[in-house]
Order: structure tokens, then C-alpha cells, then sequence
């Protein structure tokens, strides 16, 4: 991997004194001890991480267990809105032009204060550009409606171009319609890869977790994406989430992201295709599943 600055690493690994931290690390030192490690990968994605366990580089002086990359396992999710129907915010993108709009969601956990969720509205406002958010009150705020915590006039004055939904929405489905130009998200391993199978660039905001180091992934080795400045401090301004919608929809930098991403998800359709890496990859941990089995049943007759 590209190098990795220490705010960037796991929300563990920031107090190496906690608790957690050190189970983790525990952890850790433990892995080489597995008989193998099944993950939402492939290949192509994650080749050089790959090449270097396999080749021995991170346990040396010891047998490294194999990787089985069996991904990208992305599920197309619910389509169906609260009458049973289609969504409501896929309707909406319906009518909008091919790649006009910026989708902005950050998972089922991320949440920002009232003062963030107003910096992210008068950028999106600035931008001038089409978007679908999806809003999730702060954590202080209870009402029913996304309304009390975005600014005042903020819905009236982005009618006509812009989607609020409240909490969820069929993230999967909405990537994958022709009128999303790019993806603000929270970088979680599930939302990039439904980015990269879906052909959107990305425009990361990391939260929590791992979240930075898949970050670095994005924006360094893959180079499919952007990071917004100022996301490890307390507040993004709107001048940030300005420029860099408009850089991913309407600069020269932009077109190059859009660029890389149809090789990456021919890739990824490759990888699942009878004889591809994945599909492979799957085949390899049966059967050295079953020889496991086979061992442990000898060793306990």
C-alpha cells in the first residue's frame, strides 16, 4: 500500500494504549496462525498488498496462510420505497440528465453535528449542481423531518435541483443509474466497492474505523477518487464541498477519475466470471476446506 499517515490509520490503532488496541494487536500477531483468510477483494483491486503476502513479505521467517479473494460481493439491495413501490429518490433521478448528479451518503452510522450538516448544505447550494443526500438528523436532533436541522430555506431554494431523503437509501440501485456523476461517501469497504462496480468516482469523507485507510486506497493507489481537506478536524467547510464537487463533475481532474473506472469495473465483472480470480479463488477454499475436514476427522478417529 501507498504510505499511510498515522491520523489515517484505524480508529484502534490511534491509542495504542486502549483496550481495544491491544486486543487488536493480539489479534494481529495471531493471523498467521489461521489456515486462511476469505475476503470481499479481488485480485486486480489489491494486487500489490496481494504479491506481498503471498510472496512472505509480512511474516518472515514463517509460512503466510493463503488469501482467498472472493469479491467484490456487493448485493443489490431493497428497491422497494414504504408503499412497496420503487424509491422514490430513483424516480427523481429518472428525470435528471446522464451523470448530473452528486449522491452524498456516509452509511448506516454516520451522522454529523447540525453545524457540519449546514456546511455541507451551503456547498452543495454553491456548487450549483443536481444532488441526492441522504440526511440523518444529529445526534441531538429527534424530530421526525430532516427539515429543523438543515438551513433555513435550504429545501425551497434547492427544489429544483436537489433530493433530500431521510436516513436511507437503496445506495446499490442509485450507483448504478445513469444520471450519478459522483459518489460523496463515507468510505466504508462496502460503499467503495459499490462505487468501483458501479463506475462513479468517488469523493471521500471518511468517518470512523477503517474508513481512512480505505480512503488512502481510493485516492493514492487506485487513483478513483478525491478526499475532501479538513475531514480529521472538526468541521468541513463549505468552500471545501464546493470545490470538490466541482471538480469531480466539471474539471479536467474529474474526467480522468471517470476515466480509470471502466477498467476497474470490467475488473470486477471479470473477477466473478466462471474462470476469474474470484470465482477461482472460491474454488481453492472449498477444496481446502474440505481437505481440513478431511484432516481434522483423521486426527480425531
Amino acid at each position: 500500500m501507498p504510505p499511510i499517515r498515522a491520523l489515517d490509520m484505524t480508529t484502534t490503532m490511534l491509542d495504542r494504549e486502549s483496550d481495544v488496541a491491544r486486543e487488536r494487536l493480539r489479534q494481529y500477531t495471531r493471523m498467521p496462525e489461521a489456515r486462511g483468510f476469505l475476503a470481499n477483494s479481488f485480485d486486480w483491486l489489491e494486487s500489490r498488498a496481494l504479491d506481498a503476502l503471498r510472496h512472505g513479505l509480512c511474516t518472515p521467517g514463517r509460512s503466510t496462510p493463503p488469501v482467498y479473494c472472493i469479491g467484490p460481493l456487493v448485493l443489490p439491495g431493497q428497491t422497494a420505497g414504504s408503499a412497496g413501490g420503487r424509491h422514490a429518490c430513483l424516480e427523481w433521478l429518472d428525470a435528471q440528465p446522464e451523470r448530473s448528479v452528486v449522491f452524498l451518503c456516509f452509511g448506516s452510522l454516520g451522522t454529523f453535528s447540525a453545524e457540519q450538516l449546514g456546511e455541507v448544505a451551503r456547498g452543495l447550494q454553491k456548487s450549483g449542481h443536481r444532488f441526492l443526500w441522504v440526511v440523518r438528523n444529529p445526534p441531538e436532533q429527534k424530530d421526525e423531518s430532516v427539515e429543523p436541522a438543515l438551513p433555513e430555506g435550504f429545501l425551497e431554494k434547492t427544489a429544483d435541483r436537489g433530493f433530500v431523503v431521510k436516513n436511507w437509501a437503496p445506495q446499490a440501485e442509485v450507483l448504478q443509474h445513469r444520471a450519478v456523476g459522483a459518489f460523496v461517501t463515507h468510505c466504508g469497504w462496502n460503499s467503495v466497492l459499490e462505487g468501483i462496480v458501479s463506475g462513479v468516482p468517488m469523493i471521500c469523507w471518511p468517518l470512523y474505523a477503517e474508513q481512512r485507510m480505505n480512503k488512502v486506497h481510493v485516492v493514492e493507489e487506485m487513483k478513483v477518487g478525491v478526499a475532501v481537506e479538513g475531514y480529521e478536524e472538526e468541521i468541513v467547510k463549505a468552500e471545501e464541498v464546493e470545490a470538490k464537487v466541482r471538480l469531480v463533475m466539471e474539471s479536467e481532474e474529474g474526467n480522468k477519475l471517470r476515466e480509470r473506472l471502466p477498467a476497474a469495473k470490467k475488473m470486477a465483472a471479470d473477477a466473478l466470471k466462471e474462470g476469474g480470480s474470484s470465482a477461482v479463488a472460491f474454488e481453492e477454499f472449498l477444496r481446502d476446506l474440505e481437505n481440513c475436514t478431511s484432516e481434522f476427522v483423521k486426527k480425531s478417529m
